[in-house]
């Protein structure tokens, strides 16, 4: 599986990705291989139109998406929308859209023919992370939750400069704040039901995916982390990527 589609198994339905340091990386990827692919999020995102053809803001996504299947179905140009294209309800900045209510991105998913691809939390650019109560945000129609991790936290302090919501990883994870991140710790973080497993949906399928494998010391890092995963979640595989070259390193199953 040296495809990132195949790999995360994400050619049809809805993929949420959740966790820190590589989602928006892996959602762009995944949108620039995938036939008619939406992108969108529940949670705040950056501006991202360089990464598909175009971009519609609307209140009211399925109608849009039934306009330009109508359109389709017609022989018309699509409603002037091309594939990959981006759904969001509001430009909240200058540097960033608003993301939908889950309920809201259920309906994109029902009213799609295509894979919908989206963003369900927010890490602060941080390369690790455990959610609040608030989070994910992840719709219930989900069919497959990535929750994403960079091996880049490995050797780092558990601090707010490397995690975001450092006290949350501690608190599943029986570490102090200030300890060595270690690769145990990390697959702990992703394999927890208030790590990365968090929200998972009856019936969709959990695929962690440990990210920024650049090297052969990463690798063996990457490896162990997904060792941990596999003991302590049902996962049927853990992918180990660089994604920042759109490459799968190795499946883990």
């Amino acid at each position: 599986m040296n495809d990132v589609v195949d790999a995360l198994d994400a050619a049809a339905g809805t993929t949420c990705l959740v966790g820190a340091g590589g989602k928006k990386t892996t959602l762009y990827a995944l949108a620039g291989r995938l036939d008619r692919a939406v992108l969108t999020a529940t949670v705040r995102i950056p501006i991202f139109d360089r990464e598909v053809a175009a971009v519609r803001v609307t209140e009211d996504p399925a109608a849009a998406l039934d306009e330009i299947a109508a359109n389709d179905d017609a022989g018309g140009a699509g409603g002037g929308e091309s594939f990959p294209l981006g759904l969001v309800p509001e430009r909240e900045r200058d540097d960033r859209y608003r993301g939908y209510d889950p309920a809201v991105a259920d309906e994109i998913g029902a009213a799609h023919d295509g894979p919908v691809l989206i963003k369900a939390d927010g890490a602060r650019t941080r390369l690790l992370k455990a959610p609040n109560e608030r989070e994910p945000q992840i719709p219930s129609s989900a069919d497959r939750v990535v929750p994403v991790a960079s091996v880049g936290a490995v050797g780092e302090p558990l601090t707010a400069e490397t995690v975001h919501r450092p006290e949350r990883v501690a608190a599943i994870t029986d570490a102090a704040l200030g300890d060595e991140i270690t690769p145990d710790l990390v697959g702990r973080v992703l394999a927890h039901e208030r790590g990365g497993l968090k929200g998972v949906p009856d019936g969709a399928t959990a695929i962690p995916l440990v990210n920024a494998v650049d090297d052969d010391a990463d690798e063996a890092m990457a490896r162990e982390i997904a060792r941990v995963v596999h003991e302590r979640a049902a996962v049927s595989r853990v992918v180990l990527a660089r994604m920042k070259e759109e490459e799968i390193v190795d499946v883990v199953e």
